[in-house]
This record gives C-alpha cells, structure tokens and sequence, in this order.
C-alpha cells in the first residue's frame, strides 16, 4: 500500500516537477544571455524601463531613431560610444531586449503554473510555501536588474559591480533554490549521513557561492582585461604589486580594485579545486548511493572543466564565447553542487 501511494505521490508531482525543472532550464538561458549582454556592453542600450510595450522590439525608422536619441542623453553615449551609428546601436539593443524579454517569460512561467496547481490543489502545503520564495526571489531578481541598469544612467558609462553581483547571484541562488524544490519532489526520501561531510559540502558550496561574487566583480570592473598570465599573474610576479596598491585603502583593493579583485578569484579558485578534491577524496571511503557517487563524481569533472575554462578565458583576453562558457560551467558546478548536497541533506 504504501509503495502504490508513494508511486501515486510521484506521478501527482510529475506536472510540478517538469514547471519547476523548466524553470530552471530558463533562468540558465536568461544568465547565459545575460552574459552575452555583459560582454557586449548590451546592458545600457535600453535606457527606460516599459513593463508591456518593452517587450516589442521597435518597429520602423522612426521608433528606433526615438530609442536612439534616448541613448544619446546617457553617459554611455556621451562618453564611449558616440560614434556608434543607429546599426551599431541596434546590435547592442537586441541583447538587452532579449534579456528583458527572457525575464517577463520566465516571470509567466512561474506565476501562471503556480495558481493553477493551487486551484488544482496540486501541490503541498510546504510546496507552496517554498513556490511563494520562489516568486519573490524572481520579483526581487527584476528590481535588482532595472536597480543595476540605473547606476548606470547617472554620471558614469557602466554600471555598479555590486549591483551586477547583487543581480547575478540572486540568479544563481533563485536557480539553486528551484533545483532544490525540484529535488525535494523526485527524491522524497532521505538517507542518514555523517554530518562532518554535509557541512564539507556546506562549506564547500558556501566557497562556490563567493567564487561567484568575486566573478560578477571580475566582470563589473573589467578586471579580465589585466594580468593575462598564468599561472603569474605577470611574468616573474606570483602577486603583482597593484593588488594591494592600486585603491587608497587596503581591504578595497580586494572589492574595487582590478588587480585585487582578479587575484581574489584566481585564488579562491584553488580553494573550490581543492575542497572539491577533498570531497571526492573522503567520498571514495565512504559507502554511497549511486546519487551520491554520481554527484560527487560530477563535482569533480565540472570544476577541473571551470578552471580550464577560467585559464583560457583570462589567457584570451575575455573572448565573448569563452566568457559565457565560462559563466555557465559556474552554472553546471552550483548544479551539481546543489544535487550533490541535496543527496546528502538530512
């Protein structure tokens, strides 16, 4: 009887599982896109923010030269791009608009298959719980987007680092967050395990999560463009002196400074290779699951492919393509980060 329930159970949550991976599946597209518009310098392109009519491209000469003249009135303009002509700004245009457009789609996506597995009493009460972080993650993750986009608007061409790590982690954590619902519903049973080596995983994940603030700081500031060596970060220099020289105060070298906030991530990187390695090393005494061995086995794969990614990257000078790789192999590794400790929860 109770295997027949726990089937019935699985197949009732089949529909929510799909909403909830599929959700998953498009906040990895929005931050691969959004990657693309960051290294295009997309961002700043669509300088107002129009909850319906934003999401039509501009039809005609006459709406696009509107959309060009509003452009011009911004730093960005004024400053770097005002010998772009109206070609070269609707090739910028096109990937904020995506973006945009990919956002309000995934907003739908959330909030339209949510009422109806409410009204359908599809879904749990902790399940709803859980969905209603879920939705506000998402409304939090489209202010911070617009919050971005207007520091950039004032007085300089680019927008706040911290605001582009606030707005890309919370991505990041909005899809860990989804995966982890997602996981409660196809794997409702839970193992008994170690607790010392779930809060490896917990420190481990915790590690990731500033690996990736430190990456959306390295993308605010540019900082991929200087000290192309590696593994010096210039020839014969180990820790280039303008890590801890180049702002007035020390500690701000580490958070505003190019220099020291690459160096950040260089070697934070290490530190996930190595905690990473420590997990696999202690996995392999221990008796697991094929989940868990699978997890941890991706764990490994997946951050030795992050930090080649990252080598060639900086080797490159940044090349849109690899740039993006690069975002979305982080994406991969919270992935299976987030499987893996899930598998090893409580």
């Amino acid at each position: 009887m109770t295997e027949v329930n726990n089937t019935q159970r699985k197949k009732d949550n089949r529909p929510v599982v799909i909403w909830l991976l599929s959700g998953c599946f498009l906040i990895f597209i929005m931050v691969v896109v959004g990657g693309i518009t960051r290294l295009t310098h997309s961002g700043l392109s669509m300088s107002d923010y129009k909850l319906i009519t934003g999401t039509i491209l501009p039809i005609g000469q006459e709406e696009w030269e509107e959309a060009f003249e509003l452009y011009k009135q911004y730093p960005e303009y004024q400053k770097l791009n005002s010998h772009f002509t109206l070609d070269d700004f609707k090739s910028i245009y096109f990937w904020e608009w995506l973006h945009r457009v990919i956002g309000r789609f995934i907003g739908m996506v959330f909030i339209i298959p949510f009422l109806y597995f409410l009204i359908r009493k599809q879904l749990t009460r902790p399940t709803i719980k859980k969905s209603l972080v879920l939705l506000a993650l998402g409304a939090f993750q489209g202010f911070l987007g617009w919050y971005m986009v207007k520091s950039g608007l004032i007085d300089r061409p680019d927008v706040s680092h911290y605001r582009l790590a606030m707005h890309l982690t919370t991505a990041f954590i909005t899809f860990a967050f989804t995966l982890w619902v997602a996981l409660d519903l196809i794997y409702p049973e839970r193992q008994k395990n170690e607790k010392g080596f779930r809060n490896l995983l917990i420190t481990t994940l915790m590690v990731l999560v500033a690996q990736i603030v430190w990456g959306a700081f390295v993308a605010g500031l540019d900082a991929g463009f200087v000290h192309n060596h590696w593994p010096l970060m210039s020839e014969g220099k180990l820790i280039h002196e303008t890590v801890y020289t180049e702002q007035e105060s020390f500690l701000m070298n580490f958070v505003e400074g190019k220099s020291g906030v690459q160096f950040i991530h260089r070697y934070l990187a290490y530190v996930v290779v190595a905690l990473i390695g420590v997990i696999f090393y202690k996995g392999k005494k221990r008796v697991l699951t094929s989940q868990q061995r699978s997890g941890i086995n991706a764990l490994l794969t997946l951050v030795f492919l992050q930090f080649a990614l990252g080598i060639f990257t900086l080797l490159s000078q940044v090349p849109v393509w690899l740039g993006v790789a690069h975002q979305a192999g982080a994406f991969l590794l919270l992935s299976a980060m987030t499987f893996t400790l899930h598998r090893f929860s409580k």
